[in-house]
């Protein structure tokens, strides 16, 4: 670890962070924006200290604005909420910006503090404790193994389309469960033919297939539980089952105190309007930002109760008299919906339902 710069007596000290896997880069700057130093360290516990070091040893710290706190730069924002210091999230600089400034580790750092001291960057990192990050890593399993799932059903009847015309005909009428048990029982022999290579190979991804459901069926009960116990009136909540539950949990994080307001945790979710005035023209257009995982746990919520809820479907019927079409109608449920939701994960924060962070 090396470091450069020094102090000039200011006692507010911003220090920007550029994260990376091995190495993070770290400048510190002055409320005036003076740039008092370069300090490098490594992502070990022993780099976070010195890292905190360096910065108390140059004033009063103010806030680490670190980059990438969701990935490289997670463990050193944990550490440092865990110290008492107020940690911002930072996104990386755009490209128009690396275009007229270059592009390395400690102008990426100088540029975060920057960030913090103009005001462009002031939300407070996901703390990443607690049941809620059990949670999400759990749903991160469930997604790629689900995925996985899907792609060895599909590699199967690419097979069976192309296989011979025997085999092709005893397959090709089965639905996806019963092709799985179907060729999961193939015994192929000695691999001499085109008929045995593919049943050896349907039967290599029908028991994938069948793998990759059980690791589904052993994720889902387990986060049925800790949904259940991290957010019972959320789970209840009509439309709302285990899985939305845990997408929606996952996207506020374990602190949703973090999230200002309702209107942010909208935006958040992408169900809030974008101004898109110009001139004489005032109007608004589609959020296509956000997290699309929430999005899409939103308008399933809302597709349930168009089916199911009468009041739901005398809303469209009602919005849709008025001359609303039926995507601009779903879009005001989600955000009804975004709302409702929003109330009840502020009631998870002022819970502290989360896990001690030693646990």
């Amino acid at each position: 670890m090396t470091t450069s710069g020094g102090f000039d007596g200011v006692n507010r000290v911003i220090v920007g962070v550029d994260t990376h896997l091995d190495e993070h880069v770290a400048v510190a700057i002055d409320h005036h924006g003076a740039r008092l130093g370069e300090y490098r360290l490594t992502t070990t516990a022993k780099g976070y200290e010195g890292l905190e070091r360096w910065a108390i040893g140059l004033g009063e710290v103010a806030a680490f604005g670190v980059e990438g706190t969701g990935s490289y730069g997670a463990g050193l924002a944990r550490y440092l909420a865990q110290c008492g210091h107020t940690v911002i999230e930072v996104n990386r600089p755009d490209r128009s910006i690396r275009r007229r400034l270059g592009k390395s580790d400690p102008l990426d750092a100088e540029m975060a503090a920057r960030s913090v001291l103009a005001g462009m960057a002031r939300e407070s990192p996901k703390s990443g404790v607690g049941k809620v990050e059990m949670i999400r890593v759990l749903k991160t399993v469930k997604n790629s193994a689900m995925k996985a799932r899907t792609q060895a059903m599909n590699q199967m009847k690419a097979l069976v389309v192309t296989a011979p015309v025997e085999l092709r005909e005893e397959l090709a009428r089965l639905n996806a469960r019963r092709l799985v048990d179907r060729c999961s029982s193939f015994r192929p022999g000695r691999l001499a033919t085109p008929a045995a290579a593919a049943k050896y190979a349907l039967r290599l991804l029908a028991r994938r297939h069948s793998r990759l459901t059980s690791e589904i069926e052993d994720v889902d009960k387990e986060l049925v539980r800790l949904t259940a116990e991290t957010a019972p009136a959320l789970v209840h909540t009509f439309g709302i089952g285990p899985d939305t539950a845990a997408t929606l949990l996952v996207t506020a994080g374990s602190n949703p105190e973090r999230l200002r307001s309702e209107p942010a945790f909208a935006a958040l979710c992408g169900v809030s309007p974008i101004p898109a005035s110009s001139g004489k023209t005032d109007r608004h257009r589609l959020n296509r930002g956000g997290d699309r995982q929430a999005n899409a746990a939103l308008y399933r919520v809302v597709l349930v109760r168009l089916r199911y809820d009468e009041r739901t479907r005398e809303y469209m019927k009602r919005r849709t008299r008025e001359g609303m079409t039926k995507p601009e109608v779903i879009r005001c449920l989600k955000r009804y919906v975004a709302r409702r939701v929003f109330a009840m994960l502020r009631e998870v924060g002022r819970k502290n339902l989360a896990l001690p962070a030693a646990a």
